[in-house]
């Protein structure tokens, strides 16, 4: 009889605790991975762009996902678009990085699309036009034939403009 291991959270929701890669993917129970992000987390504006953009470069965008998730569900109602749209541009490259080249591409241009609404503005610090752009270009390459999965960690965005 094949058993499925299901992990429950204290009120009896499904929460799976297999150890994860850098790229979120499960591994087997027992094998060393890297350490999840914390869910639930409120942190400010600046700590979340600071945290997703640490693990950007670090090549986990799935893990920058779930920050931007975390802001998304805390934050106010007129910002939830904006982190909500970094939260698809990050699960986006991940896909990218994983060979997914249409969910990856998918999810970048969702992303764009939200990051569309802010305009050529910014907000907290980051240029979204630009972000939107880079998701576009991004989802353009990983599409052509033969493109195969793309380096997270040397195709992360830059969230903020270079400080001069």
């Amino acid at each position: 009889m094949n058993e499925t291991r299901r992990d429950r959270d204290s009120e009896g929701r499904a929460h799976n605790a297999r150890p994860r890669d850098g790229l979120g993917r499960p591994l087997p129970y027992g094998t060393p991975g890297v350490e999840r992000q914390p869910e639930g987390v409120e942190r400010t504006p600046a700590q979340t762009v600071r945290e997703a953009q640490r693990l950007l470069d670090a090549g986990m965008p799935f893990h920058a996902h779930e920050v931007f998730e975390d802001a998304w569900k805390s934050g106010p109602e007129q910002e939830r678009e904006l982190w909500r749209g970094l939260a698809q541009l990050a699960v986006g490259l991940t896909h990218a990085a994983r060979g997914n080249a249409k969910g990856g591409a998918r999810l970048l241009r969702r992303g764009a699309a939200a990051l569309d609404a802010y305009g050529a503005g910014e907000a907290y610090g980051m240029a979204t036009a630009g972000l939107a752009v880079w998701a576009r270009g991004l989802a353009a390459r990983v599409e052509r034939p033969g493109a195969g999965p793309v380096d997270a960690a040397a195709e992360a965005p830059a969230l903020r403009a270079a400080q001069g």
